[in-house]
């Protein structure tokens, strides 16, 4: 199993400030402690079980390009990007450059967008639940077609595209991996079994119910389930002293026995010395190997 840290929050000790040297920090001990991935939000305000709106909060994709020159293995990505937020030529261009600049470590993660406050606050683009996700669907072709050698016209309900170029390509081939954040049974893991590389799924005891539905679409659409990379959102909580160790370890075990790859979730503490040092000396040498 991998593990992939999430970084959700950004209201740290000192401020803003220093928050580039810290967030650098994090990273760079992150990818030595052994984890696979690192992510961000794609959001512009905090999200309410974790602060309040006014905390500090970081746009995703500048932050990746941060990171991405603080880091040399660990891929990026955010969990999930709103579909909305940007239009689907310029956000393959996005996470095209991220691509290129870190060397191919970049995925694409997406998703149909949830949270209306934050829109109208800032006056970003927040349509119905289901025209959300008649964008997504369409995002998702546009990206594939982008990066394919077709740079013909995308012409689709809700975008058209003259000339779908991307130069340069990914260096990811046949492009970044595509993962789908979410859970509804009738759409989102639909469009995993149709469309991604990878499913992001919280993990909650339905967890394995969901897995099944996933399963059943694959089987439906003439797809590999296997070919799916079966990511879980967890949170890790080692305690102040790595009281919660072994209970981590025994779930990750757990999630790996329902067919999880990736447990990929935000770390309490990250930013205080020894926490991502307890993770890479006794949480991640555990699990490499189910």
């Amino acid at each position: 199993m991998k593990l992939g840290l999430h970084i959700p929050d950004f209201t740290w000790d000192g401020g803003p400030n220093s928050l580039r040297d810290k967030l650098g920090d994090v990273a760079a001990r992150a990818e030595q402690a052994g984890y696979d991935r690192v992510s961000v939000m794609d959001h512009v305000w905090q999200i309410g079980h974790l602060g309040p709106p006014e905390h500090e909060m970081l746009e995703a994709y500048t932050t990746l390009g941060y990171l991405a020159a603080k880091t040399e293995r660990v891929k990026l990505l955010t969990v999930v990007t709103a579909v909305v937020y940007r239009e689907p030529g310029l956000l393959a261009k996005a996470v095209t450059t991220l691509d290129v600049l870190s060397g191919g470590r970049a995925m694409l993660g997406i998703g149909a967008a949830w949270n209306e406050e934050e829109s109208r606050g800032l006056g970003l683009f927040f349509p119905s639940t289901a025209e959300r996700f008649e964008r997504l669907e369409e995002a998702l072709q546009i990206c594939q077609q982008m990066w394919s050698d077709d740079d013909g016209p995308y012409e689709g309900k809700h975008y058209r595209l003259a000339r779908t170029l991307n130069s340069p390509q990914s260096l990811s081939r046949p492009h970044p991996p595509i993962l789908i954040g979410g859970a509804g049974e009738r759409k989102t893991l639909r469009l995993v079994a149709q469309y991604a590389d990878a499913c992001n799924i919280f993990d909650t005891p339905e967890l394995p119910h969901k897995l099944e539905v996933l399963r059943e679409h694959c089987e439906r659409l003439g797809r590999d389930y296997d070919q799916i990379e079966k990511t879980a959102q967890v949170r890790f909580d080692l305690g102040p002293n790595g009281e919660r160790v072994k209970q981590t370890i025994e779930h990750l075990h757990e999630l790996a026995g329902l067919g999880i790859e990736v447990a990929h979730g935000a770390l309490a503490n990250v930013s205080k010395p020894g926490t991502l040092e307890l993770m890479a000396e006794r949480v991640i040498p555990a699990v490499a190997d189910i």
